[in-house]
């Protein structure tokens, strides 16, 4: 028998996304995005506030980097989530992270997290139910010893986050227990 909870965001897993994008004086904000997704084969789509620092930063450069938050770095990753760049002005200098300049767009690669969406303002989405900012993924980076013999990322090797908002956790992917377009095949057949 099933329980009433009430009201709450039971979508689970959940992805543990870091946004970075530069301010007007080329400074590195990066903040930890759970409400957030792919909506398209090269588009993603972002459900961050107005008046945050990452979105006044993206709406400033037009573009942003996405990178999956990994195990080795959840302390690091949940920190970007708790800190507020309109408050703390050092947020990224204080964990000692270093940052790249995108080669593809105007934006910073967190050099210590995996895998790395780099993506180009496409629009604000604002209505009186969803605020979103939709990229367009112009490249994907990923450090080889995340990647599979054939060359695509291995999410065994990759250990990335999941958070889990029924009781504020994060877990872990990685584990294949099927194959997908193949799982179900045999009810094709009934």
């Amino acid at each position: 028998m099933k329980k009433d909870l009430g009201v709450v965001p039971a979508v689970y897993p959940m992805p543990v996304l870091m946004v970075a994008a530069y301010d007007e004086q080329e400074k590195v904000n990066v903040m930890n995005v759970a409400w957030g997704q792919i909506c398209d084969m090269d588009k993603i789509i972002l459900f961050i506030g107005e008046g945050k620092k990452t979105w006044l930063n993206i709406k400033a450069s037009g573009a942003f980097t996405v990178a999956l938050a990994d195990r080795a770095h959840m302390d690091v990753a949940d920190f970007f989530g708790i800190a507020s760049g309109n408050r703390m002005a050092d947020k990224f200098e204080r964990t000692g992270y270093h940052a790249v300049k995108s080669d593809k767009v105007h934006a910073p690669v967190i050099e210590e997290f995996p895998l790395v969406m780099e993506c180009e303002l496409l629009e604000f989405v604002d209505t009186e139910h969803v605020s979103g900012i939709v990229g367009k993924i112009v490249n994907v980076k990923a450090e080889e010893s995340v990647l599979s013999e054939n060359g695509k990322v291995d999410p065994a090797k990759l250990n990335a986050l999941m958070f889990d908002q029924f009781q504020n956790g994060y877990y872990l992917t990685g584990e294949q227990v099927g194959k997908a377009w193949n799982a179900g095949a045999g009810w094709m057949k009934k």
